[in-house]
């Protein structure tokens, strides 16, 4: 994994402040977050190529991020 590869969203940290350090366990959250981001992005641009206004484009995609729903009891993940 190159050091653009580790860096590219963020120093992953635990709740205690320590930081995630295991390759793989970086690598996956990465991975994920980058389908994410191409998956956001063909969504807006869809939208806006069918008119949608941008400004409630952006706020639905907020509202989805703030309603999701940590599965597992604090401590236990």
């Amino acid at each position: 994994m190159s050091t653009q590869d580790e860096t590219r969203w963020a120093k992953w940290l635990r709740d205690d402040g320590s930081v995630v350090s295991c390759v793989e366990k970086v690598k996956v959250m990465n991975e994920n977050l980058d389908e994410i981001s191409q998956m956001l992005q063909d969504a807006f641009e869809d939208g806006l190529l069918m008119e949608v206004n941008e400004t409630q484009l952006r706020q639905v995609m907020q509202q989805m991020v703030e309603k999701l729903v940590n599965p597992w009891p604090k401590g236990k993940a």
